[in-house]
């Protein structure tokens, strides 16, 4: 078993991976994929008999936690070939690419799971549903002009809906005209577009125009904590807080420590090393992404087996804004 990252001249080679087990894609999106998303992204493999067999892709975003710009990665297309399952490769992976995403700085990753048990062992946990807004024919009103956007209405397209975004959530990926080129290229790829919604020359809307049927099922978003310090500090106080506590990590050795958090409404969360002795209590990483997403409380994660907090320790955690105005709507 070799596990290595792909070249620029390499991506190519996983397609046909890509192909045989993301078969429901069409020719043409997955043209789309391997011509424009792979020009950035990073593309981890194992090779067996010098053929790929497994393979995890990176997609980078830029998102907005609390105001601030972050790097995070997307992770899609985890596959393996039929015939070389159950041999551990998609952990491998997932441990390789997690070590790799915290050595790089990266607070967070997140993940569309095609089933959230895959992913739960690896410390991943839901903390949204998707919402879309699709077009409809009956959308047209008097007043209202409704166009499929073009490159032209790109820049527009990202003013407008950062403006949106920015007064409703607190997570979300950064929009500019290059997000939105491609953007409209890949729901062209699926005979797909964006359409554009003005009134008086201004726009007001967009939503995604399809062509099918609005799915019933709405896709869930899985995140998975990459940096603890990094992610408790991205967080933001309702008031004095303060209190040391242990955090476990199965996979990424250097989040196994003692923090000990404080801060307030004004300066926000403040970290240092704690020590063991002060120490109120114990969290997974994988509850932790629970509570600071506002998945779960503090109460509820205390349910979850290697959580233990001291009562004053759970009072003190209420006082944590959770990060629970989500908006991460990207298919890859």
């Amino acid at each position: 078993m070799k596990l290595k990252s792909l070249t620029a001249e390499e991506k190519k080679l996983s397609r046909a991976l890509y192909e045989e087990v993301f078969s429901e894609d069409s020719e043409s999106f997955v043209d789309y994929y391997y011509t424009e998303k792979t020009e950035d992204n990073q593309i981890y493999v194992i090779e067996e008999a010098g053929e790929i067999r497994a393979m995890l892709h990176l997609n980078p975003y830029k998102l907005l936690v609390n105001g601030s710009e972050k790097d995070a990665n997307y992770i899609v297309a985890v596959a393996t070939q039929q015939s070389y399952r159950k041999r551990g490769y998609m952990a491998a992976l997932l441990k390789n690419a997690l070590n790799e995403m915290y050595h790089n700085g990266e607070t967070f990753t997140f993940l569309m799971p095609a089933s959230e048990n895959i992913y739960l062992p690896f410390d991943f946990r839901t903390v949204y549903e998707q919402e879309r807004s699709y077009y409809h024919k009956e959308d047209m009103e008097k007043g209202i002009l409704i166009t499929t956007a073009s490159e032209e209405d790109c820049e527009e397209l990202a003013e407008y809906v950062s403006q949106c975004l920015a007064t409703r959530y607190q997570v979300y990926a950064k929009r500019d005209a290059a997000y939105y080129k491609r953007l409209i290229h890949e729901y062209a790829s699926d005979g797909g577009c964006l359409k554009v919604y003005r009134k008086d020359g201004q726009i007001v809307d967009v939503r995604i125009d399809t062509g099918e049927d609005e799915p019933e099922e709405k896709p869930k978003i899985m995140v998975r904590i990459v940096d603890v310090r990094r992610m408790l500090m991205s967080l933001r106080l309702t008031s004095f807080m303060g209190t040391c506590f242990q955090i476990t990590d199965p996979l990424i050795e250097e989040n196994n420590r003692c923090v000990m958090i404080t801060g307030t409404e004004f300066s926000g969360v403040m970290l240092m090393d704690g020590k063991r002795e002060n120490s109120e209590g114990t969290i997974t990483v994988a509850a932790l992404a629970s509570l600071v997403f506002g998945a779960k409380t503090a109460d509820e994660i205390c349910e979850e087996d290697g959580v233990t907090m001291s009562e004053r320790m759970k009072e003190e955690l209420q006082k944590m804004v959770p990060l629970s105005h989500i908006y991460l709507n990207e298919v890859v």
